[in-house]
């Protein structure tokens, strides 16, 4: 008899609910939304005045329509199938504000910040929510479990025991200092979101333009790589500005001008990793990243010393962390040992 589980990353901005298979880890069904946390807290607040929803009732009232959803599409009924949740529900805007988890973090999962929630009449589903990871300056909330995913699998797990940085591409990248199977350190760099700022609400908006990530032809990813080449010698604050010259002079059109954003903003945010020779280099980017992050890795002299994890692993490493979470809390109720 197949056991499921019911996987959620709850974002700030995104939502995905899968169905998976707990002993191969295979995704039955899945749900996506642009009903993030972000969102979700506003639509509580602003019904907070007219109605007695508790914040956790009005959020497990969202999160059962999208079960329902699930249910559907899958033919499966879900009802008592637990829930595991990581990302933005466990902020303070979320569905319930936890703690962090602190360094050092071991990475099979044994010290993360979780609580249980029960089953209610409404929601007939335990939910296991888990929070982030803070340092003393920094905070992360959902790579903590798809750095657990990852650990847990053969590719990786006998390439932890030396000193590695992991590099997580993203909105806020997270670069990840692992040593003896441990988290013990950790910076977000927001290569993505400033991307974003500089090309959909600055001066620079009008000298860029896409046709999206995976249609560029190889001779016009060049112009990529003269972007990061760029951001080897040059401030990033006085580079940037290039980019309207580039358009204005005539040297560079606004798909190539997108290209050599991207560029220097990635290189700008990889630059500081050719000063840490004596580390090795882990590139965990799922498939939307992953083609620019190696030819970012490969300008700057760093792919030689960089074990690259396939975008297809990355894509899954939430599931397998939170796979592996629950298991973790299963065997703890058990009083077994981990």
């Amino acid at each position: 008899m197949k056991e499921y589980l019911l996987c959620c990353d709850w974002g700030t901005s995104s939502f995905r609910l899968q169905l998976v298979n707990i002993d191969d880890q295979q995704v039955i069904g899945e749900v996506r939304s642009t009903d993030g946390i972000s969102d979700t807290f506003n639509a509580w607040k602003n019904e907070e005045g007219t109605s007695s929803n508790s914040r956790d009732r009005f959020f497990r009232q969202r999160l059962r329509k999208q079960v329902d959803v699930l249910s559907q599409k899958s033919s499966i009924e879900l009802d008592d199938v637990p829930i595991v949740i990581s990302g933005m529900a466990s902020s303070s805007i979320g569905l319930k504000e936890l703690p962090y988890a602190t360094l050092p973090f071991p990475v099979d999962g044994s010290d993360a910040s979780i609580v249980h929630l029960d089953p209610q009449e409404d929601f007939p589903h335990h939910i296991l929510l888990i929070s982030g990871v803070r340092s003393d300056t920094d905070v992360m909330r959902g790579e903590e479990t798809q750095l657990i995913g990852l650990a847990s699998s053969p590719h990786l797990s006998k390439n932890l025991l030396k000193e590695s940085i992991l590099i997580f591409p993203g909105t806020h990248s997270k670069h990840i200092v692992l040593s003896d199977n441990r988290l013990i350190d950790f910076q977000t760099f927001m290569t993505g979101e400033i991307f974003g700022l500089m090309a959909d609400h600055s001066i620079l908006k009008q000298s860029v333009e896409t046709k999206g990530l995976n249609k560029y032809a190889q001779n016009e990813l060049d112009v990529f790589k003269s972007g990061v080449d760029k951001s080897k010698s040059a401030n990033v604050l006085n580079s940037l500005f290039t980019v309207r010259t580039n358009q204005l002079f005539s040297k560079l059109n606004k798909e190539q001008n997108f290209l050599f954003l991207s560029g220097l903003l990635i290189g700008a945010e990889l630059n500081h990793l050719r000063q840490k020779l004596g580390c090795q280099l882990i590139l965990c980017s799922g498939s939307k990243l992953f083609e620019f992050y190696k030819l970012a890795f490969e300008e700057l002299d760093l792919l030689k010393r960089t074990i690259l994890i396939s975008d297809e692993l990355v894509d899954k490493a939430a599931i397998s962390g939170q796979i592996k979470i629950f298991q973790n809390e299963s065997l703890k109720s058990k009083g077994l040992s981990l």
